[in-house]
């Protein structure tokens, strides 16, 4: 089972069956953190991935052990966020956004507060343009619990 946000259908899950196997073509495709093209069909119990094409592996995120903690937490407050099948074409392009400026970015703590500010804009939890004192405990509260990477990314960022 795969979590996706996608442009055009939001945050959605799908099985991909027999990528697995040692021989599977979607197998080098489906990557955390990756962008890519795909097919699927629904049928009565699930949603089937049935083709993928890698657009972009984020391989500058992938190098560095604190963008890859920052990029988990990003992908973690999303998927917590937002509801299966609620699309978002701003938040997809959001997370676009954010991957291209972490692969080249080296300021992470100042980037996680600027993407948490513009989330919680972007859905209509903050005011825009209202200073935002701890970024964190407003996530909790919007949330009604705690982010699971955001300890990791405490001790990285700090």
């Amino acid at each position: 089972m795969l979590s996706i946000l996608s442009k055009s259908y939001g945050k959605m899950f799908l099985l991909a069956k027999g990528v697995r196997k040692p021989k599977s073509r979607k197998r080098g495709h489906i990557e955390i953190f990756s962008r890519v093209k795909y097919s699927f069909t629904k049928n009565d119990h699930f949603v089937l991935m049935n083709e993928v094409e890698l657009v972009d592996s984020y391989v500058g995120i992938r190098g560095s052990l604190k963008k890859t903690a920052l990029a988990y937490y990003m992908v973690e407050l999303i998927s917590k966020i937002l509801e299966e099948d609620e699309k978002h074409d701003d938040v997809y392009e959001m997370l676009l956004k954010y991957f291209r400026i972490l692969e080249k970015y080296n300021k992470l703590k100042k980037l996680r507060l600027s993407f948490i500010y513009e989330i919680l804009v972007t859905l209509g939890y903050w005011p825009q343009g209202r200073k935002m004192d701890d970024p964190d405990r407003i996530v909790e509260s919007v949330l009604e619990r705690q982010i699971n990477s955001k300890r990791v990314g405490e001790k990285l960022f700090n």
